[in-house]
C-alpha cells in the first residue's frame, strides 16, 4: 500500500537532473521545513517528474507531495521519499501562516485567572 503525503517548507537544495544508461531520469530536491525544529527533507523526483522541478530555485517556498518507497538491495533495505508533485507558495522566505493566521485573526486570548470568590477552584492545602 502506498500513501500520498505532503511537506511545505523553502527549497534548500535543488540538484541537476542525473540521466542513468538504463534511460532512467532522477533529481533531488533538498526542503527546510518550518517546525519547532526545521528538518531537510530530501525527495526523489524521477522521469517525467523532474521537469517539475524546472521553474523552482533555492528559497522558493513549496509544498511537496510525495509517496513513501522502499526496496531491498543486496540484502539492504532503503526508504526513499518520490516526489510526484510541487507547487509553489511564494518566493523565498518562511513557509505561508496557517490560514487562521492569513486571515488576519488575532490568537485567542488567554482565560481569566479564577478569582477569590470562586470556591471550585480551592486547593485543601
Amino acid at each position: 500500500m502506498t500513501s500520498t503525503h505532503e511537506i511545505t517548507g523553502i527549497i534548500k537544495q535543488l540538484s541537476e537532473t542525473q540521466a542513468f544508461p538504463s534511460g532512467f531520469t532522477k533529481r533531488e530536491i533538498v526542503v527546510t521545513t518550518d517546525e519547532k525544529f526545521p528538518q531537510d527533507i530530501k525527495f526523489d523526483f524521477v522521469k517525467d517528474g523532474c521537469d517539475k522541478l524546472d521553474r523552482y530555485s533555492k528559497g522558493d517556498v513549496v509544498t511537496v507531495s510525495y509517496n513513501v518507497r522502499g526496496n531491498e538491495y543486496n540484502g539492504k533495505h532503503y526508504v526513499s521519499l518520490q516526489g510526484w508533485r510541487i507547487e509553489g507558495n511564494g518566493s523565498g522566505g518562511k513557509p505561508q501562516a496557517r490560514a487562521a493566521d492569513q486571515n488576519g485573526a488575532a490568537p485567542p486570548k488567554a482565560a481569566p485567572a479564577p478569582s477569590d470568590d470562586d470556591e471550585s477552584d480551592e486547593i485543601p492545602f
